[in-house]
């Protein structure tokens, strides 16, 4: 897929900060339209920050000590909370870790995408109830209505992780980020997650940053990957290319730790120069 030569979504001298304490140094990159960004980095190297400050939900005492985050030409940084309507969760979407601390779970998953699809689309109950349906047959689940039936204790983790993607899907957003969105998930059930995403940006369309702190991961799903540590980009570039001919030593050491995990398969390489 050609990218469009706008950017979808830049970031330029994104600066996040305590108030005794610069968290994340100077990040830049852009998204393009179409692309699927990989963000990699150990627990602490910053890239759960850098997406929160995206959706403009970084957690009490962080703030942006300076830069830019423009999504579609618009600047996202300095937004008031009701400026932020029409915006995050329709046109930017993300997916989290832990997909049960994000339902609730008294209430049925379907009741719970239903009311999601009521309050974005402004759905009448029937109609979000049959949309509902239709967007858990669309990430996998086989028995939809069974499902809208159970509450989020009911399912399995990787069944929770599907119905929270299509409730991040359910307003056909633009741009969804995944934060360590299969970290939980057992190895097989991660794959089939990943396979889901690529269906889910391919048919729909969707811009995606994965964010991940497995190498394996991007390289399954990302056209481009940056590498970050401490709070810094390390490099950045191409996946073929960063992963199979890595410039700075942090990355060959990521790679060297996670070449029991395939990375050669998903390149198309017998070996990586490490």
């Amino acid at each position: 897929m050609s990218p469009d030569p706008t950017p979808l979504l830049s970031v330029r001298d994104l600066r996040l900060a305590t108030a005794d304490h610069e968290l994340v140094h100077g990040v830049g990159f852009d998204v393009h339209r179409g692309q699927a960004l990989g963000i990699v980095g150990e627990s602490g190297s910053g890239k759960s920050l850098t997406c929160r400050a995206i959706l403009g939900i970084l957690p009490r005492g962080v703030e942006v000590a300076t830069g830019s985050v423009r999504f579609d030409g618009a600047e996202l940084i300095g937004r008031r909370d009701r400026d932020w309507r029409g915006l995050r969760g329709i046109r930017i979407s993300a997916v989290f870790q832990d997909p049960a601390s994000y339902l609730n779970p008294s209430i049925r998953v379907g009741a719970q995408l239903a009311e999601t699809l009521r309050v974005t689309l402004r759905l009448g109950r029937r109609a979000a109830r049959e949309r509902s349906l239709e967007l858990l047959a669309s990430v996998g689940l086989h028995d939809p209505l069974a499902v809208s039936r159970q509450y989020p204790f009911e399912l399995s983790g990787g069944m929770l992780q599907r119905v929270l993607i299509a409730i991040s899907v359910s307003a056909s957003p633009e741009l969804l980020i995944a934060d360590e969105a299969t970290t939980a998930l057992d190895v097989t059930v991660q794959a089939e997650v990943l396979d889901l995403l690529e269906d889910l940006r391919r048919d729909l369309g969707l811009t995606l940053i994965l964010v991940s702190h497995d190498l394996a991961v991007v390289s399954q799903v990302c056209d481009d990957v940056v590498v970050m540590r401490d709070g810094s980009i390390v490099e950045a570039g191409p996946a073929p290319e960063l992963l199979s001919r890595p410039r700075h030593e942090y990355t060959r050491s990521l790679i060297e730790n996670h070449r029991e995990y395939g990375i050669e398969k998903f390149l198309g390489t017998e070996a990586i120069d490490a």
